[in-house]
């Protein structure tokens, strides 16, 4: 018997008068298609669009879990729950997230709730752990979708779906509609509504320039990066050896970078790019290797260091930045003896005036830990925290993004905590193997 409840009489205990048309045409497409995708702007409402569907799909006389909600943050679960409780519907709901005590969970999850609510990392831990019971769950929902693939969660969902035997109806929720959903999320011909309009949208990309009096235009660009502050920024140029030679200018003014490009070694490559994602630095200096393909979210500046030899490259480059519905800003840096590419001259660019005095950006408060041993191992991102947490002493809110690889992870912890946490770990053991830790060092001081 599925639950019964009366949804003006649910308003009425939320404390709303009615729903809005979103909510209203989600609930209805949750009715008649098993699948839905719904496309709309954080604070719209998902919450209710969602849930109310989930109620309607649990049948009471079966004691079991049989919902699912899978979200990127402990924060969204923790509201998700909230806004259940309010409901007063007197149905158990259980949340289960990251830097939460476990057992508390499990004890939780020993009377079996009808729904769960939680992040990705523990969830999967609590079916590795048999915690609770898969094979009742019939509605499986996805909320901030996006956010939870921008966070590399998607080994973690994969491993969640592939337990899931016997899911019949799905709703994932997206702020974007770019995302890409793949195709083990089992969302087959879905029922797609979309709430994303450009009133729900900042403004995305600007395009700004700044005009250098030093042909070599090293020093204007770290004025630049000092009038910027620390901010997410991928500085491009057009050579491998100029890459190396500006980053290298800025490591000797205090300013810590990264490089990347396609001459180096592959362990290198993924090591510059872990810490530009998990903020071990802010900067990351590039050719055009990094202009497609890369998913880093969140970067404030895309620095035109060299001029684009082309319009498609330019673009490319550009595609950094704004993404997700965020915004992000472009800038020209221009030499007095370079003119602007025809593709720009249809408008005028704003300039941005250096002003000093330049103080140096806020150090980051990130460094990056190797581990020489990944996925290949049969070491994966939970093993890593479970090994950072118990042996290296580390609170959940000191561990950072994971990247983990083939034979490699590298993972960011917070610079306070690593030389202690370095020292508990350095002769320890992950699943019977040495770890062999390092803290990754700036490229220029490897030696």
């Amino acid at each position: 018997m599925s639950f019964s409840f009366n949804i003006s009489d649910l308003l009425t205990v939320l404390g709303f008068e009615s729903l809005n048309q979103m909510q209203q045409e989600a609930i209805e497409a949750a009715e008649q298609h098993k699948n839905v995708k719904l496309l709309s702007a954080t604070g719209s409402g998902k919450t209710l669009a969602f849930l109310i569907p989930v109620l309607k799909n649990l049948d009471t006389t079966v004691k079991s879990t049989q919902a699912l909600i899978v979200v990127p943050s402990r924060e969204l679960a923790m509201q998700i729950e909230k806004v259940f409780k309010s409901m007063r519907t007197g149905l158990k709901i259980t949340c289960c997230y990251g830097g939460h005590k476990r057992e508390i969970e499990e004890n939780e999850l020993v009377e079996a709730p009808y729904i769960i609510v939680g992040t990705p990392g523990r969830l999967g831990d609590h079916i590795r752990r048999k915690n609770f019971d898969t094979t009742g769950i019939r509605y499986l929902v996805f909320d901030e979708f996006d956010k939870t693939l921008e966070l590399g969660f998607q080994e973690e969902i994969q491993f969640i779906t592939d337990n899931l035997p016997n899911v019949e109806r799905r709703m994932l929720t997206s702020a974007t509609a770019a995302v890409s959903v793949p195709e083990f999320i089992g969302l087959e011909e879905p029922e797609v509504l979309s709430y994303i309009t450009d009133d729900n949208k900042p403004e995305t990309l600007s395009i700004q320039q700044v005009k250098s009096s030093d042909k070599d235009k090293a020093q204007s660009m770290v004025d630049l990066v000092c009038q910027l502050g620390a901010r997410p920024m991928i500085i491009f140029c057009n050579h491998r050896e100029s890459v190396e030679r500006l980053s290298y200018h800025l490591w000797q003014r205090g300013i810590t970078n990264e490089y990347y490009h396609g001459a180096m070694e592959q362990r290198e490559r993924d090591a510059a790019l872990s810490k530009f994602r998990n903020g071990s630095t802010f900067i990351l200096v590039t050719t055009d290797l990094a202009a497609r393909g890369l998913d880093i979210p969140h970067i404030r500046y895309i620095i035109h260091y060299h001029l684009p030899t082309s319009e498609d490259a330019y673009t490319h480059r550009n595609g950094r930045t704004a993404r997700m519905e965020a915004s992000g800003t472009a800038i020209l840096l221009i030499g007095p003896d370079e003119r602007m590419p025809d593709y720009l001259t249809k408008e005028e660019i704003p300039e941005i005036k250096l002003e000093p005095p330049f103080e140096l950006p806020e150090k980051p408060k990130w460094v990056t830990l190797y581990i020489p041993l990944g996925k290949k191992d049969k070491v994966n991102k939970i093993d890593v925290v479970g090994f950072l947490s118990n042996v290296g002493e580390l609170k959940k809110e000191d561990i950072g993004i994971i990247d983990s690889k083939d034979y490699h992870t590298f993972v960011g912890i917070r610079k306070t905590k690593a030389a202690h946490t370095y020292t508990l770990i350095k002769e320890a053991r992950i699943k019977g193997k040495k770890a062999k830790p390092e803290i990754v060092k700036q490229q220029f001081i490897q030696n």
